[in-house]
């Protein structure tokens, strides 16, 4: 074999060595930039979930209305308005018998006028109707949510008082409402806490 084809071969052998490390830096250098390009459109797509998904609330029980409303101004403060019973105990209630009814005595204990903004039960099964000194009938009021709601601003002089009668009606839940049972009345006023009237009961067939 000649010098020459020797001197051939020799220099196609170096050659492959000088290739290979002219060609890696330039895979390493597209394979950084590809890297972040990945991190920067990663990085996009969790700033855009970030903002633009909803943020799941938390779930939980069922809270009575009257005991999920936010706290307000109206609720708190000195009990002005009040009640020299608010609760009372129905005892044995019969679906059969159809509907049950109480009369509660409210009262204005203030030096200052107040005026009764919101009435409203804790069930669909409980309505209130309010009367004043006047004789005059407001409502009835229900369950938020269940039927429309009258609207009210009782004005009640001091020591003036008023009545609230509540009604219930024992088969409203059908079979699924037999035992014990309780519902409230709030009664929301612009001079101080809110009144909760409260009866229970043991409803039967």
């Amino acid at each position: 074999m000649s010098s020459k084809h020797t001197a051939r071969k020799k220099g196609m052998h170096m050659s492959k060595p000088m290739t290979r490390n002219h060609e890696n830096p330039v895979s390493r250098s597209n394979a950084k930039r590809n890297i972040l390009y990945a991190l920067a459109a990663g990085t996009a797509v969790a700033i855009a979930l970030g903002i633009f998904v909803p943020q799941k609330k938390p779930s939980g029980g069922w809270v009575p209305y009257d005991e999920a409303r936010p706290t307000v101004a109206q609720f708190s403060g000195a009990r002005v308005l009040t009640s020299d019973a608010p609760s009372f105990d129905f005892g044995r209630i019969s679906m059969a018998a159809g509907n049950v009814s109480h009369r509660y005595s409210i009262k204005n204990t203030g030096t200052t006028p107040l005026t009764i903004t919101e009435i409203f039960t804790s069930c669909m099964c409980t309505t209130a109707t309010l009367t004043t000194r006047s004789a005059r009938k407001v409502g009835p009021f229900g369950m938020p949510g269940h039927g429309l709601l009258a609207s009210i601003s009782e004005s009640l002089a001091p020591g003036e008082a008023a009545q609230v009668d509540v009604v219930f009606d024992p088969a409203a839940h059908g079979p699924a409402g037999v035992g014990p049972t309780a519902r409230t009345v709030t009664i929301v006023n612009d001079a101080g806490a809110a009144l909760k009237l409260r009866f229970d009961g043991m409803v039967t067939p």
